[in-house]
């Protein structure tokens, strides 16, 4: 509890943070200050305040904390006048927005006595102003950025800190001097730019014209030039060092762009605007640690399946996400155009894509699956801004770490929470031995931070587990290496590197389990044509096989022979499925799969066929649970460590639907029977919740599902697809 709040200041800012402490109840009395009569009696009026004076020596005796909330060139001879006065204990603090200018201030007003004092600025407005336009709820869900000096009061700056939360604002804390260069960049210069620009079109002959044809986007940019002008005057001048250095940097970067119209350079101009299209999602994205494709919902997101229903017709499933990848890294790195068709616009891939154009590659796209690619060459990537974000892409993390072991350039890979828990040293360690400086984060887990320039030496390198992603990662490393470098897996893994490889013209040697590569050939640009994905069709085989009098047609499937594991293993319950139309398109094998309802029978899968179906196990788990009999898997520990531990949140599911099974450390056993209704949890897990969201099929009752927002990382329509073909699920509250 604050006894007495002073506000110095009562328009939007200073009423506000006023009115909301006060209805907080955190003050026993918030006395406001302010020069204007009218001002004063408004805020007792509207219950901005207790009360109101106007001598500020009364209004601060026996004050707590003194919050000034004056335009900012005001503020240096307020702070004179405050430090005249006996303050006590108050803790002092205000809102400018340049805040190098205040500090300076309040060192030559205080002597440099100055722990008591927390500088503050928070990122919050409004069109309206004065105390009238008082919003108790204005900082919700706003920043608030407090600059601590080295002498602060921890206690001063503690109690600060907790009277923003109390009005929901979301705090950071940051140097005075790089609080400043951040504001100068994000909301001083385009209101610089934008009173510029309407100034210079208004002085211009043809001004009525001008402004009689304007759009939307000239509407939209040069909205804040109506601004307070007074308020961006102080502004300007205040933090003018940090301003003139942005705009520096802006103007040399509009050189720039000038120069490239000026020379008709198309390609300069593509990659500034492709790069611009997507960077303010991208960056929000970054900021709050989210998807690449946001799942616009707060909070949890949940799926109700309604039991029964029969699957029908025909369907396309969305494009190989493996392949869609390794279509935006080999494209990047070949010389010419790559276009590619049929790309996954899910997170993942996404996430790859983002990274490459962090590396200053134009990509145009993705439009309706289509992406061009204006290749760099293998040694044309350039250093990216920051560190390369991956959202959950457990793939682009491992493959980018062999590509970048090679660079001339440090590079760090960074990726969401759930990413941020997968174990990286499977990849590390071997491109350690090839010469590779990569450093972790503690058990081997991102951020990877990778230093440039090392060479790096081909390796006979025997993979301990059967892995395409380390073997991916092995082999883009090795085009980079000197001499040959071989990978020998335990057992057979998809091979879209080395198929996509040699469709963009680089050799790949195989011989029995091994695949080498060596350095000094290059990637040449064609054309890619990405087939449906096998793990996205998997859940449509299943539930087709298991839904009594369902016949299901999906087209332009890729039957990748690394990948076709979950149709070996649903024919072998016991499931009818047939290829028709076998056809190969840019080196992948594709057919068509017709699927039929049958009876399933539990199986003890082979180990064969595990890696080949490492990430359709949770769908088919479902299968086993529709089956007659038991079914066993073995070896696949790997499934611990996915988006979550497949083998235990499934079995978590399972169990609270009523089907027998029992966890095993590489494995697990399914008793097949009967499905019941209730509450399962996909713990963030795309699989997960598109697997339970097909057992609803043969359950005897409703499945909601929780923590469903990741299904677009692998499959952004599946539930418009689900309702085309005949599955009964939804988000909660829809039909």
């Amino acid at each position: 509890m604050v006894g007495r709040l002073v506000v110095v200041g009562l328009g939007l800012i200073g009423g506000s943070f006023a009115k909301g402490l006060r209805e907080s109840g955190l003050c026993r009395e918030v006395v406001g200050v302010d020069l204007d009569p009218k001002s004063r009696k408004l805020a007792v009026e509207l219950g901005v305040v207790d009360r109101c004076d106007d001598d500020l020596a009364r209004a601060c005796e026996g004050a707590d904390v003194i919050q000034l909330a004056v335009p900012i060139l005001a503020m240096e001879k307020l702070l004179a006048k405050l430090a005249q006065l006996n303050l006590g204990g108050a803790v002092l603090t205000d809102v400018g927005s340049a805040k190098g200018n205040v500090v300076r201030a309040a060192n030559e007003a205080f002597g440099g006595k100055l722990a008591r004092f927390v500088p503050g600025h928070p990122i919050a407005g409004s069109e309206q102003s004065g105390v009238e336009a008082s919003n108790a709820k204005l900082f919700r869900r706003h920043k608030v950025i407090l600059t601590p000096l080295a002498d602060t009061d921890p206690a001063a700056l503690a109690l600060v800190d907790r009277l923003w939360r109390a009005l929901g604002a979301d705090v950071e804390h940051m140097q005075v001097e790089r609080h400043d260069e951040v504001l100068a960049a994000t909301s001083h210069l385009p209101h610089l730019l934008a009173f510029g620009l309407v100034d210079s079109l208004a002085k211009r002959n043809e001004n009525l014209e001008i402004f009689r044809y304007a759009a939307g986007g000239f509407r939209d940019f040069t909205r804040i030039a109506g601004s307070d002008p007074v308020m961006w005057h102080d502004i300007f001048l205040a933090n003018r060092e940090a301003v003139l250095r942005t705009l520096d940097t802006f103007r040399s970067d509009l050189d720039a762009l000038r120069d490239a119209v000026d020379a008709g350079d198309g390609h300069q101009l593509l990659g500034v605007f492709t790069r611009a299209r997507v960077a303010r999602e991208h960056f929000g994205k970054i900021l709050a640690r989210r998807a690449y494709v946001d799942a616009k919902s707060g909070g949890d997101q949940v799926f109700l399946a309604s039991p029964g229903g029969r699957l029908s017709g025909r369907v396309r499933v969305p494009g190989d996400k493996s392949i869609s990848h390794r279509s935006i890294m080999l494209g990047s790195l070949a010389d010419g155009v790559t276009e590619v068709e049929g790309f996954l616009e899910g997170e993942d891939a996404l996430a790859t894509l983002q990274a490459f154009r962090d590396m200053g590659v134009v990509i145009e796209g993705p439009h309706h699956g289509r992406v061009t690619i204006h290749g760099v060459g293998l040694n044309g990537l350039k250093a990216p801004p920051g560190p390369i974000y991956l959202g959950n892409s457990g793939t682009s993390m491992r493959l980018l770490a062999g590509l970048l072991a090679a660079q001339s350039f440090d590079s760090v890979l960074t990726g969401d929470p759930s990413l941020s828990k997968r174990p990286m040293n499977r990849v590390a360690d071997p491109l350690r031995q090839m010469g590779a400086q990569i450093e972790t984060a503690e058990l081997g887990r991102p951020p990877m931070t990778i230093r440039g320039g090392q060479t790096l030496k081909g390796v006979k390198y025997a993979l301990p587990m059967a892995s395409a992603q380390v073997k991916s990662c092995l082999l883009l490393a090795g085009i980079y290496a000197e001499g040959r470098t071989s990978i020998t897996e335990p057992a057979p893994t998809r091979d879209h590197t080395e198929r996509m490889l040699r469709g963009f013209g680089y050799p790949v040697g195989v011989e029995g389990a091994t695949v080498s590569v060596e350095s000094g050939h290059r990637l040449a640009a064609g054309r890619i044509e990405v087939p449906g994905d096998i793990s996205s069709a998997a859940f449509f085989l299943v539930a087709a096989s298991i839904a009594e009098g369902s016949e299901l047609l999906l087209e332009h499937v890729g039957i990748n022979p690394t990948r076709t594991g979950v149709i070996d293993i649903l024919r072998l319950m016991g499931a009818d499925i047939s290829l028709e139309n076998p056809r190969e398109v840019g080196g992948e094998p594709v057919a068509d799969l017709r699927v039929r309802a049958a009876r399933l029978r539990g199986i003890e899968i082979p180990s064969a066929l595990v890696p080949l179906a490492i990430d359709e196990f949770p769908v088919l788990f479902v299968a086993a649970a529709c089956a007659e009999g038991r079914t066993v898997l073995r070896g696949a520990e790997e499934l611990r460590v996915k988006e979550s531990d497949r083998i235990q949140v499934m079995a978590d599911g399972l169990l609270a639907l009523g089907v027998k099974c029992e966890p095993t450390p590489d494995g697990i056993i399914i008793e097949g029977g009967q499905i019941g209704g209730g509450e399962v949890h996909g713990r963030g897990d795309h699989r997960i919740a598109m697997a339970f969201s097909i057992a609803s099929l043969r359950a005897s009752a409703p499945i909601r599902i929780h923590d469903c927002a990741n299904v677009a990382t692998s499959f952004p329509n599946f539930l418009a697809l689900c309702a085309q073909v005949g599955v009964r699920v939804a988000k909660e509250g829809r039909s």
